[in-house]
């Protein structure tokens, strides 16, 4: 049986009084060390320090194994649920293809179904960082018209060292 040093069992707990639960969630109230390790030697169950920082701490009375299983089914749960965000990265240039624009704005679509955000960049060299900034922003709005998803702008059109740059998100429905 490996043993978790955050959560302490039987003799190792170190509190005097403690808060006892049975493992059905019947409340024993506040009982001394020695006899809360009574009651659960008569059930054949350890008692397990759940909430340690308390006052006082808590203690169920039940099966380690059964314990250590549970929480494992939660943090497995957890993991499952908890969804990784990423942004990923579009470059685009002022004088970008309309197919290359669709083949990009298909590629956005796909990454808002997988539930990514997507940083699409106006790359700009030489003179054209200097070009008029409603020009630029309808070279961008170019590829935000063609994306297929519903999106919001999560962060609007400003400067960035590359150029211009727009990061959006898919509409949360």
């Amino acid at each position: 049986m490996s043993y978790n040093p955050r959560i302490r069992i039987n003799n190792q707990i170190r509190a005097r009084d403690l808060r006892v639960v049975t493992f059905e969630g019947e409340n024993l109230g506040v009982l001394s060390l020695e006899e809360a390790l009574s009651k659960a030697k008569e059930s054949e169950l350890d008692l397990i320090e759940i909430s340690p920082n308390a006052k006082p701490p808590v203690a169920k009375i039940m099966d380690y194994g059964k314990f250590q299983y549970d929480e494992k089914k939660k943090a497995q749960k957890a993991k499952a649920q908890s969804q990784v965000t990423e942004t990923k990265n579009i470059q685009i240039k002022p004088g970008t293809g309309e197919h290359d624009l669709m083949l990009k704005a298909k590629k956005i679509s796909s990454w808002f179904k997988e539930g990514h955000r997507v940083k699409v960049e106006l790359f700009l060299r030489g003179r054209a960082k200097y070009m008029d900034k409603k020009f630029l922003e309808s070279r961008l709005q170019r590829i935000l018209d063609l994306i297929t998803e519903e999106y919001r702008i999560a962060d609007g059109p400003k400067k960035s060292p590359k150029g211009l740059m727009v990061t959006v998100e898919r509409e949360k429905k």
